[in-house]
């Protein structure tokens, strides 16, 4: 594989040091999960070819949920899928009567990507795709270009908030003619879900409803219609952080979001859906407690429940629930290496031993935590490297043995106290050397 661009590096160090998923550059770094990311090969191309999907990853902290999402949501894009991710918290849920569901929705929308945009941004982008489609088509059949947006989105009335949907697309094509640059940011503002009441959104378009609480879901499939119209192949929707579902204390408020991911879960395992897949990453207490989590909610318990067989070791991965089996050593290994050359010249890389005694050393600091739930100990791994990198007289036989890595307790970043010595010049650090 060919060396990542400055770009690409520079992104990848900075994510991993954070102890968060690079955006750019997996492709670089990426080891084992080889059943599962073959089974989301088959989820994208059924979604392309106008089915549906969904999957519940599950795993611990730290143990790649968010890394292995995010090489989904890439191939994803290399499909001709338009992908919509966000993280839930607690101003943003499924939900809600309060406008975190359209802040959730706002969120997504900001982060709408196609391949060509693959940063967030590009839901302006695939409305002009659409709409410079219908020009070329309505200028070979020679017929206004209105006449044939009013063609090719009228199955949009059939649907829930089709028929302002269709009518806010019509008005974009309207700012497009007269060059009304306000109007085409009204459009885009109703269609990121940004307008807070409908007297402002008749005030700017002179459409009666906005994507509010209740309608998020029916937006989403409304979405995937329109991307699916724009010429692309449909909508791929990664919600992760999940756990803060099972976090909030109030269980009406917990069992009213469950009521909707059932909703789309019935959608999906029926047939109703079309050109749309859901990714929903959460940790094992999210989905099997039996008090707070998905498990308490019987519905969605018999629909989520393990194979029988599975539970005799042997592996399924056909059902929505899909867990993520710990990294072996032997892949912790691959990895480490993988990062070593993306942050290494040749001449200068550490050597295989380098790797296995910190790893050795990870293993007697904290047990096998450290390839089941390996951010902490890639995070000390990309500062060890960052510390040599800047300190060229500093072997790394001397830094080993001092290197302080903790478990992944959960949190984003691990609490390691500051201690004097050999520290990088980029932040603060997971981990410290005492020299």
């Amino acid at each position: 594989m060919p060396k990542p661009k400055p770009r690409e590096r520079d992104a990848i160090m900075q994510a991993l040091r954070a102890g968060v998923v690079p955006k750019l550059g997996l492709r670089h770094i990426q080891v084992g999960r080889a059943r599962e990311i073959e089974e989301m090969i088959r989820d994208m191309n059924r979604i392309a070819d106008r089915g549906s999907a969904i999957r519940f990853i599950i795993g611990e902290y730290g143990s790649g949920k968010t890394f292995f999402m995010n090489l989904v949501r890439l191939i994803a894009l290399e499909k001709g899928l338009v992908v919509m991710f966000a993280d839930l918290a607690p101003d943003r849920r499924l939900h809600a009567t309060g406008g975190q569901a359209r802040g959730l929705y706002a969120e997504m929308a900001r982060n709408l990507s196609t391949r060509t945009k693959p940063d967030g941004g590009a839901l302006a982008s695939v409305v002009e795709r659409f709409v410079s489609q219908a020009h070329r088509s309505a200028e070979e059949r020679s017929v206004p270009t209105g006449q044939v947006i009013r063609e090719r989105l009228e199955h949009f009335e059939e649907l829930t908030g089709g028929f302002e949907f269709a009518e806010v697309i019509r008005r974009y094509w309207e700012a497009h003619e007269t060059h009304d640059d306000d109007l085409k940011s009204s459009v885009l503002r109703w269609l990121r879900g940004e307008f807070a009441t409908r007297t402002d959104a008749r005030k700017a378009l002179g459409v009666r409803t906005i994507i509010d609480d209740a309608g998020v879901y029916d937006h989403l499939k409304l979405m995937s219609a329109f991307a699916r119209e724009a010429g692309y192949k449909g909508l791929l929707v990664g919600l992760d952080e999940m756990a803060n579902l099972y976090k909030l204390t109030s269980s009406q408020a917990r069992n009213a979001n469950y009521e909707q991911i059932l909703r789309i879960l019935n959608d999906v395992l029926q047939g109703s859906a079309e050109g749309i897949g859901f990714l929903l990453g959460g940790t094992p207490e999210f989905l099997m407690n039996t008090r707070r989590g998905l498990y308490s909610y019987e519905a969605l318990q018999s629909r989520l429940a393990e194979n029988s067989f599975a539970r005799d070791g042997l592996v399924d991965l056909s059902g929505p629930v899909v867990r993520l089996a710990s990294l072996t050593p032997e892949d912790l290994f691959v990895l480490l290496s993988n990062i070593r050359a993306v942050v290494q010249e040749d001449r200068s890389a550490l050597p295989d031993e380098a790797l296995e005694g910190f790893m050795a050393h990870c293993s007697q600091r904290i047990g096998e935590a450290y390839f089941r739930t390996p951010r902490n100990t890639v995070t000390a791994f990309v500062n060890l490297l960052s510390v040599l990198e800047q300190n060229p007289d500093v072997k790394w036989t001397d830094l080993i043995d001092r290197l302080e890595v903790e478990e992944d307790g959960g949190e984003d970043l691990a609490d390691v106290e500051d201690s004097a010595g050999v520290h990088s010049a980029h932040g603060d650090d997971l981990v410290s050397f005492k020299l």
